[in-house]
């Protein structure tokens, strides 16, 4: 790191105060009107008025949601990442800004990322008004990350990563305190993809289960089966896990279907026997069936490879945290199951995600991710905003 480099990050700590007040009112915005993935609009509109205002100029996304803002200038570029859609989830948090949306919450911290994100943008569009700025940064505020497999593919194909250097995000984690920051070398989250089984069979009289085939028994028994079978045809060192979140089938107690779903998520530890997966969850499948005379449809859905931090960028942000937050802000951080596409971009070039802290202060503990209870300590916008910031000034 460079002597320029700590000046320019001192520098930007009054810059950040500064933003304070407009991130906070920004995520509070986000966070009462969220938009499902690939549904967007309002938000990137909002996003692209204030970036304009900053005297930049934000592109929107040839899908019509997201978008991409470059600073500063120079023949390659740090890009900062954040998402912007919502899931699919009641909010349950009490406060003004509770969303106003039924069934639809930032209950994963996407407002976090992006109020963060818009704070940093208008920090480094300052700084290069004011000639400090001596290389160019691109904000990308990218849609649906959690629709698999995800939007940064958009992104990606849109020309995102084109003369991108680095690449660096923040997710919120409730099981670290506001203040803290979790870094890893190598893979941070796991694998993902969808999978849904689909049994067809010619229905009947309950009566008579010997008569036809017996499609709830035999989807009951794939439900029940088909990840016992898995975890015997993989290396349980992959941490392969299988888990349903959808099972349907059947109208009446004494008629035998003639169709039922089953539809969960796999995840997984390890790239190669995510691979294997595709061909394998098949197999089992119909194999598990085919006793009870049913036909069976398995769709796999490839989601999102590991996030694989770089060792370098993860240097950055250690070297961030520690002038921004201190030393002792550092925190170490396992290895989750959870999936998270901002794979994608580091398939292409180097870079990390960090996993911000938003315990509230003195919470024992905190609503998890994704659900309706989980609320994040609104001082991690600015802390993330410095970090953002920082890395961008110091790789």
């Amino acid at each position: 790191m460079t002597t320029a480099g700590q000046l320019l990050v001192a520098d930007s700590k009054a810059r950040v105060d500064e933003v304070r007040d407009e991130a906070l009112a920004l995520r509070r915005d986000l966070h009462a009107h969220p938009e499902l993935g690939w549904n967007e609009v309002r938000t990137t509109e909002v996003l692209r008025q204030r970036l304009t205002e900053a005297g930049l100029s934000p592109q929107v996304l040839p899908t019509g949601t997201g978008l991409i803002c470059d600073i500063g200038s120079g023949d390659s570029c740090i890009a900062l990442r954040a998402d912007i859609d919502a899931l699919p989830v009641p909010d349950a948090v009490v406060a003004p800004h509770r969303s106003t949306v039924d069934g639809v919450a930032h209950a994963c911290g996407h407002d976090v990322h992006t109020a963060a994100l818009v704070g940093a943008g208008l920090v480094l569009a300052g700084m290069a008004r004011d000639g400090l700025l001596d290389r160019r940064v691109r904000l990308i505020f990218q849609p649906a990350e959690e629709v698999m497999p995800g939007g940064a593919l958009g992104v990606i194909a849109a020309g995102g990563l084109d003369g991108v250097r680095r690449i660096y995000g923040l997710h919120c984690d409730p099981r670290l305190d506001v203040g803290q920051v979790g870094l890893r070398v190598g893979a941070l989250t796991a694998a993902a993809d969808r999978i849904l089984v689909r049994l067809t069979g010619p229905g009947g009289h309950t009566s008579r289960p010997h008569l036809t085939a017996d499609l709830v028994y035999a989807l009951a028994t794939l439900v029940t089966e088909l990840p016992a079978a898995l975890s015997r045809r993989v290396d349980p060192r992959a941490g392969m896990s299988l888990v349903w979140g959808r099972i349907t089938s059947g109208s009446a107690a004494n008629a035998i279907p003639a169709r039922g779903e089953a539809e969960g998520t796999l995840r997984c530890l390890d790239v190669n026997a995510w691979r294997l997966a595709e061909e394998l969850i098949p197999t089992l499948a119909a194999q598990l069936a085919a006793p009870f005379g049913v036909e069976v449809d398995t769709e796999v859905t490839h989601g999102v490879p590991p996030v694989m931090n770089d060792p370098a960028a993860i240097e950055v942000f250690r070297t961030a945290v520690g002038h921004t937050l201190g030393p002792a802000a550092v925190a170490p951080t396992d290895q989750s199951l959870g999936g998270e596409d901002f794979a994608w971009y580091l398939e292409h070039v180097p870079g990390a995600m960090a996993r911000l802290g938003v315990r509230p202060p003195g919470s024992d503990t905190a609503a998890d991710l994704h659900t309706p209870g989980f609320n994040p300590s609104e001082d991690a916008i600015t802390l993330g905003t410095s970090v953002l910031v920082a890395a961008a000034l110091l790789d």
